[in-house]
C-alpha cells in the first residue's frame, strides 16, 4: 500500500469513528424550565408583604439594629472555625481553577542526566552487535532530554474542564455563603434567646417579690385566725418552685452565653453588657420579594444550580474523551553511547517531533459507561436543584405562616396586658375605698406579670421568625 493510500484509509476510518461518536450525544435538560409561583403562599388575610422589595438585599448591619448583636456577628464571621474551614475550601477551589487554566499550554519535562548500562545476551542480536561494533559485551547510553507535549483542544474538552472547574469554584463559594447565612442566623437567634432569659428572670423575680408579700400577709391572717396553715404552705410551695425556676433560668442563660461565644470562636465566658428584649422593635411588614428571586440569591439553591452546571460540563468532557485526540510531542537534548561524548556539542545533539491522532475503540466500555453515568448525574443534579427550590419556597411560606400566627398571638397578649393593667388600677381604687383587700391587688399584679411574660415569649419567637425569614430569603450574603 502506497503512502497516499495509507493516508486516505486513515482519514476514512477517523471520519467514520467521529460520526459514530457524535451519534451518541444527547440533549441536555433545560435549567430555565421552572414552575415557580408568583408569590409566597400564606393563609393570613392581614399579613403585610411587600413583593417589590426584599429584606435579603439588606446587609446584616442594616437588618439588625442592636449594637451588641452586631459586634457578636462581626466576631463570628472573623473567628468562627466552621467559617474559616469554608474559606479554606474556597482557596482549594481557587487552586483547582488556576490549574485547569493551564490546560491549553503544552506540558514540559526535563530529564537531567540519565545513564543506562545494558548487558544483553550473547546469543541475542543486541549482544552480537555490541560485541561486533563496540568490542564489549554491554551497551552504554547517556542522555539529557527535554520533552514537550501538547494536545489540541479540537472537541472543547479543555474548555469544558475549565467551565466545570469554574462551576465547582462558584459552588464552593455558595457553600461558604450557606455557612455564613446560617452563622448569622444562629448568632442572632441565640442572642435573642439570651435576652429572653434575661426578661424571664426579671419578671420571675418580680413575681417572687409579690409571692413573698402575699406570704407575709397570709401568715398575719393565720395568726389572726382569718385563714389556716394550708394557705401558708401552698404559698411557700409556690415561692420555692419559683425560686427553683429562677435558678434554671440562670443555668439556661449561662449555657446560651457559652454557645454564643463558641459561635464567635471564643472560649466559654459570660457575656457582659447587652441589650434588652423590650427595647427591640419587631417588624410589622415584611419585604419578601417573589419566589423567583430565591434562585438568584439563596446560597444553597445556587449551590445546587452550580452542581447541575458542573455535571453538564462533565458530560461534555466524557463525550470528548470518545473522540479522536490529536497530540504533538517534541523531544530534544543530548545523547551518547560513551560518557566522554555526552556533552559533546553539536555531535551529541538530537531532536524528535511526532504527531498522532488516537481514536479509542475498545476500552472495556469504560468511556461509554463514563458518558452514560455523566448523563444520569445531569438528570440527578437537575432533580436536586428542583428539590432545593421547592424546599426553599416551602420554607419561606412556612415561616410566613408562623409569623402571621405569632402576630395574632401578640395582639391577644397586648390586650391581656392592657386588661390586667386596668384590673390593677381598679383593685387599687377598691382598696382605697375598703372594697378590696391588698391580696387582690397582689393577685392582679401577678396576673399582669404572667401576661407580660407570655407577651415577651411571643415577641422573642417573632424575632426568631424574622431572622429565619432573613436567612431563608438568602440574606446576609455579600
Amino acid at each position: 500500500m502506497t503512502k497516499s493510500n495509507k493516508i486516505k484509509v486513515f482519514g476514512v476510518c477517523s471520519a467514520v469513528l467521529l460520526l459514530a461518536g457524535c451519534g451518541t450525544s444527547k440533549k441536555l435538560p433545560d435549567l430555565q424550565q421552572r414552575d415557580l409561583p408568583a408569590a409566597f403562599t400564606h393563609s393570613s388575610p392581614v399579613l403585610q408583604l411587600d413583593t417589590t422589595a426584599n429584606i435579603a438585599e439588606l446587609p446584616y448591619q442594616a437588618f439588625f439594629q442592636d449594637k451588641y448583636l452586631l459586634a457578636l456577628i462581626d466576631s463570628g464571621l472573623n473567628r468562627n472555625n466552621n467559617m474559616q474551614v469554608a474559606l479554606k475550601q474556597i482557596e482549594i477551589a481557587q487552586e483547582a481553577l488556576k490549574q485547569v487554566k493551564w490546560g491549553y499550554l503544552p506540558t514540559a519535562s526535563l530529564s537531567v542526566g540519565t545513564a543506562n548500562i545494558t548487558r544483553p545476551s550473547n546469543n541475542s542480536m543486541n549482544g552480537m552487535m555490541a560485541s561486533q561494533f563496540l568490542g564489549k559485551s554491554y551497551m552504554e547510553d547517556y542522555s539529557t532530554t527535554l520533552t514537550v507535549a501538547w494536545e489540541a483542544d479540537i472537541w472543547g474538552k479543555i474548555k469544558s474542564q475549565k467551565a466545570g472547574a469554574l462551576a465547582g469554584y462558584l459552588q464552593t463559594q455558595e457553600a461558604m455563603n450557606t455557612v455564613r447565612t446560617g452563622l448569622i442566623a444562629g448568632i442572632a437567634q441565640g442572642y435573642y434567646n439570651l435576652l429572653m432569659f434575661d426578661q424571664q428572670k426579671v419578671i420571675s423575680e418580680q413575681n417572687l417579690a409579690i409571692l413573698d408579700s402575699t406570704l407575709q400577709i397570709t401568715k398575719v391572717q393565720q395568726r389572726l385566725g382569718l385563714t389556716n396553715s394550708l394557705a401558708v404552705q401552698q404559698l411557700e410551695n409556690s415561692r420555692d418552685n419559683l425560686s427553683k425556676a429562677i435558678r434554671i433560668i440562670d443555668e439556661n442563660s449561662a449555657v446560651q452565653q457559652y454557645a454564643l461565644h463558641a459561635l464567635t470562636g471564643r472560649m466559654p465566658i459570660n457575656i457582659g453588657e447587652r441589650g434588652r428584649l423590650t427595647e427591640i422593635e419587631g417588624r410589622s411588614a415584611f419585604a419578601t420579594g417573589v419566589p423567583a428571586e430565591l434562585v438568584s440569591r439563596r446560597p444553597d439553591v445556587k449551590q445546587a444550580e452550580f452542581a447541575f452546571l458542573r455535571s453538564v460540563t462533565d458530560v461534555k468532557v466524557a463525550r470528548a474523551n470518545m473522540y479522536p485526540a490529536l497530540r504533538i510531542t517534541a523531544q530534544g537534548g543530548l545523547n551518547a553511547f560513551v560518557a566522554s561524548n555526552w556533552f559533546n556539542v553539536p555531535g551529541s545533539l538530537f531532536a524528535l517531533v511526532s504527531g498522532s491522532i488516537t481514536q479509542p475503540i475498545l476500552q472495556g466500555r469504560q468511556l461509554k459507561t463514563a458518558y452514560n453515568q455523566a448523563g444520569i448525574r445531569v438528570e440527578q443534579t437537575e432533580l436536586q436543584f428542583k428539590e432545593s427550590v421547592l424546599q426553599a419556597v416551602t420554607e419561606v411560606s412556612t415561616i410566613l405562616e408562623k409569623i402571621s400566627s405569632l402576630q395574632d398571638q401578640q395582639d391577644f397578649n397586648d390586650k391581656l396586658v392592657q386588661r390586667n393593667q386596668e384590673l390593677i388600677h381598679q383593685a387599687k381604687i377598691l382598696f382605697k375605698n375598703d372594697m378590696a383587700t391588698y391580696l387582690e391587688i397582689l393577685a392582679a399584679q401577678q396576673s399582669k406579670l404572667q401576661a407580660e411574660l407570655d407577651q415577651m415569649m411571643v415577641k422573642s419567637q417573632l424575632l426568631y421568625a424574622e431572622v429565619a425569614l432573613y436567612r431563608a430569603l438568602g440574606g446576609g450574603v455579600q
